[in-house]
């Protein structure tokens, strides 16, 4: 071997060398968070901190790929939410979407997700059909409270307080909708007709509230279901507050009132004359008795985020909570898989370890086993990671904070 051929021999290895570490070195995945950052930023914030809170924990990279978040602001509009998931298909380097707090625009673009393989993680929206598809082709995976379960909690737990003559106060919305069914269905089961139902639109006025809280009040019931987002959340509220103490009925609410500005907006001092309870998953960072594994996450929390310093500044725990836990269900699939750094093929392979997963995922709320499975239209919760067994009932105290009702009368 002449010493010209050595050296070009070597010079070769070199560079290539160079190249293909070049090469994996610029490898990365991005994860889209498309969410409401204008009307609910608390929830999205609170999801985008508890997905870069677990990323945090393997430094950012899996298999030496670089992951990272890119955002995308919706406003709960759907057909702003297919834009960002059309920049997603378009983009080479996004490997998944996580989702926010509205339901609406997962419903309304829910055949575009599955027809075009969009790897679709769900830790807040809750409306029953989302993870329901039409088909045995299914992209949509959750980590949330399930609407198809979430009437029946509300119905149960108010039932067990002594309530029996439960008024609905909806909004006029898919995720509304999917709660009349089932809250209805729910009530049944014990005997109960609902007293009535009342549909609400988005930006509903002050003058409006009251007059839907005094035909409820006249109606006769005992308590209002409600289902609606922070903004109506805040108008009713202030409406019932404004209403004379007689009139005044308490609120078993689902948990969209929570994603957003409420307490800023309806202060303790206002929510002490009213008597309010949300459904929440089972897991607080406010609970005593915190496991190691929740200490830790807070600390890497506060130390990831610049503006998280205490449990109370995570202004929408839930988001945090499943958007942690998803993630984690997330690296721990990847993990069981060889990326290829072919973003299509990459997508199929998280895709079907995400149904097949080999590892138990310690989270938040619990300890997940097989949390996912291959769907079909027979095994129709085979894309749900929680069941009705991690729900509970919350309210917030005079600090803002939200805490979990363990027992019936504990106001904590």
């Amino acid at each position: 071997m002449t010493l010209l051929f050595r050296y070009l021999l070597f010079s070769y290895l070199t560079l290539m060398t160079i190249y293909t570490s070049n090469v994996y070195a610029q490898q990365k995945y991005t994860i889209y968070l498309d969410a409401d950052f204008s009307g609910a930023t608390a929830s999205s914030l609170a999801i985008q901190q508890g997905i870069t809170t677990a990323l945090a924990e393997v430094d950012n990279q899996i298999q030496g790929i670089e992951f990272g978040v890119i955002l995308k602001d919706h406003r709960a509009n759907s057909l702003r939410s297919r834009r960002n998931l059309e920049a997603f298909l378009a983009d080479e380097q996004a490997l998944m979407v996580f989702s926010g707090l509205h339901s609406p625009p997962l419903l309304a673009n829910k055949s575009f997700i599955n027809d075009n393989d969009i790897l679709l993680l769900d830790p807040w929206a809750a409306a029953g059909p989302i993870t329901r598809s039409g088909s045995d082709k299914n992209w949509i995976f959750r980590l949330s409270i399930d609407d198809s379960n979430a009437g029946l909690f509300i119905s149960r737990k108010a039932i067990e307080q002594g309530f029996s003559k439960p008024y609905l106060l909806l909004e006029d919305t898919g995720w509304g909708r999917s709660n009349e069914k089932t809250m209805t269905e729910a009530l049944n089961e014990s005997s109960i007709k609902p007293k009535g139902l009342s549909w609400f639109n988005w930006g509903v006025g002050m003058n409006h509230a009251k007059v839907l809280l005094r035909d409820i009040k006249a109606s006769g019931a005992d308590v209002i279901f409600f289902v609606g987002n922070s903004a109506e959340g805040v108008t009713f509220a202030k409406a019932m507050v404004d209403l004379p103490q007689s009139i005044r009925l308490p609120i078993r609410s689902h948990w969209g009132i929570t994603g957003g500005d409420f307490t800023d907006n309806v202060p303790a001092s206002q929510r002490e004359n009213i008597d309010l309870q949300f459904i929440q998953t089972n897991f607080s960072f406010i609970n005593d008795n915190l496991s190691a594994l929740a200490k830790n996450v807070l600390a890497l929390a506060v130390k990831s985020n610049s503006n998280i310093k205490h449990p109370a500044d995570i202004k929408a725990q839930t988001g945090f909570i499943h958007a942690y836990d998803l993630t984690k269900i997330v690296i721990t699939a990847i993990k069981q898989v060889k990326l290829t750094g072919d973003r299509n093929q990459d997508k199929s392979l998280v895709h079907h370890a995400l149904e097949h997963l080999v590892q138990p995922v310690p989270g938040l709320l619990k300890r997940y086993q097989r949390p996912f499975s291959p769907y079909n239209k027979k095994q129709l919760n085979a894309h749900e990671a929680l069941t009705i067994e991690d729900y509970a009932m919350g309210k917030y105290t005079l600090k803002d904070e939200i805490v979990l009702l363990n027992s019936l009368g504990d106001n904590h």
